[in-house]
Parts: structure tokens; sequence; C-alpha cells
């Protein structure tokens, strides 16, 4: 079935290739004519609508869930404090601390399923979106004649100050590439069914 559902994006994104033209991509302006192009993955996570609205869904979750779990956590410190005013060789005591030790097993059960479920949830949204991301280059690339996409990244570092963005730059198996990124053309297709996205004029 998956792979039925991957064939009609890649379809449905090749229909919409039908409308682009290379010349649209200045960047990628010499993909077809070499038969190679680069795509940035990172930048088109970053700027895809869909993933990002999904991702927002889910941050805005685990801040409900943290704002629930942190109303039981109060809970269970007030239920404590009041344990401990009691003597501790008392009945009272005895009762309440089985109970607070209960309550505080159930609340680690929740807390971790909680947390469990909504991280399996964004590996899955990551996943799915992955997918989705090479469906539409396999699809750009075939319409295009393109025979080889390499992933690098786009960034400009050159003014960057900071020591692991250069590092990443050095380590990069892209050194250069002439017009061959095909990035704009990837996220358009994603995003607006067919438009070529634009690309900030700082990228390379």
């Amino acid at each position: 079935m998956k792979k039925l559902m991957l064939s009609a994006v890649a379809a449905g994104l090749a229909l919409s290739l039908t409308t682009i033209s290379a010349a649209q991509n200045p960047h990628g302006a010499n993909a077809a004519r070499y038969g190679v192009a680069v795509v940035d993955v990172t930048f088109i996570f970053k700027e895809y609508p869909k993933f990002k609205s999904v991702m927002d869904g889910l941050k805005k979750e685990m801040e409900n869930a943290e704002t629930a779990l942190k109303a039981d956590r109060n809970r269970l410190k007030a239920l404590q404090e009041q344990r401990d005013t009691l003597n501790a060789t008392s009945d009272e005591f005895k009762q309440l601390d089985e109970q607070l030790a209960r309550q505080q097993a159930d609340f680690q059960i929740k807390a971790g399923k909680m947390r469990r479920d909504i991280m399996e949830r964004e590996a899955k949204v990551y996943l799915d979106t992955y997918r989705e991301v090479s469906a539409a280059v396999r699809a750009y690339a075939t319409s295009n004649n393109i025979g080889l996409v390499i992933r690098f990244n786009g960034e400009d570092v050159n003014s960057s100050e900071n020591r692991q963005d250069v590092l990443r730059a050095i380590n990069q198996p892209i050194v250069f590439q002439n017009s061959i990124d095909i990035t704009p053309d990837v996220l358009g297709l994603l995003s607006r069914g067919g438009a070529t996205a634009a690309r900030p004029a700082a990228r390379r």
C-alpha cells in the first residue's frame, strides 16, 4: 500500500512538472544540461509549509502535555508536604506514604508514555516528509533527464563566525556547483504543486 501511495505521489508530481521550466530557477539552470543536480534537503525541511505546520502542532501538544504534567507534579509535591507534617510512625503517615508511592509510579508511567508517543509521531513525520521529498526529487529528475542528484548544504558560511557551521562547510563533499541546485524546484513541487520556490539571494 505504501508503495502504491508513493507511486501516486510521484505520478502527481510528474504531472505538475509539465508547467515548470528550468529557466524559472536560475540556481538549477544547468542541471538538465549536465544531467547532475544538487538538492538541499535540510533547507526543504525548514521551508516546507506542510512539515512546519505538523511540527508546530506536535510542539503545541508537547507544551500542553508538559503543562498537565506540571500540574500533576505540583499535586504530588503538595501530598508529599502533607505527609511530611505527620508523625512518621503514625498510621496516617504510612497510608499517605503508600498513596504517594503509587501516584508517583503512575506519574512516571504516564509521563513516559506521553513523551514516547509524541517522539514516535515526530519520527513518523520526519520519515513521511523525507519520502515525499525523495518522490519529488525523483519525479523532477526523471522529467528533466537528470541522472544523479546529490545532497548538499547550500548555506553561505563565508561570513559566519560559528565554528560548527564552518566545519560543516569544510566537510561537505560539494565544493562547487555551477547552477545545478534544484532545491527551489523540489520545494515548489511540494509546497505549491508546481511553482518554483524563491531562493534567498545569499544562498549559493
